[in-house]
């Protein structure tokens, strides 16, 4: 699905498409670095950490650990899930990926009540990681994935 790179001209540093001049068609990914959703989730988790460092102190064991913990938890059951042979194993760590990311996006919302800051930013990414998530778990249910 993707190759690393030095990043010349790609959106993601260090990371660039694997596309080749007839339709479109993508290398398949080798480990899980390779997907562009776990890229994605990856770049959002280390999004998400530096925006908690923001935080009050008295939330270093509240709304930051419960934070970064869902977020840590989305690129990592992806990444567990690649290895796993079949389609059941696969779908159920992807529905724990989304899951995951559900409970982020509530921990975003409590941090702007709380007036910890403007997770807007977050929640643009949040919803791309789920999209591509989404997209993910489908294509793996099908035949000849």
């Amino acid at each position: 699905m993707i190759a690393k790179d030095k990043g010349v001209g790609s959106q993601e540093p260090g990371f660039r498409s694997q596309e080749s001049g007839a339709g479109n068609a993508r290398a398949p990914a080798r480990t899980f670095e390779d997907l562009i959703v776990w890229q994605k989730a990856h770049a959002w988790v280390l999004a998400v950490y530096r925006f908690t460092e923001g935080f009050p102190t008295k939330e270093t064991y509240g709304v930051i650990s419960q934070l970064r913990r869902a977020a840590v938890s989305v690129p990592a059951n992806i990444a567990e899930g690649f290895k796993k042979t079949g389609v059941a194993d696969k779908r159920r760590f992807m529905n724990t990926a989304q899951g995951s990311l559900e409970e982020c996006r509530y921990y975003l919302i409590l941090s702007r009540d709380l007036g910890y800051g403007d997770p807007r930013q977050h929640m643009i990414q949040l919803e791309e990681v789920s999209r591509l998530l989404t997209a993910y778990a489908r294509a793996i249910e099908t035949p000849g994935f």
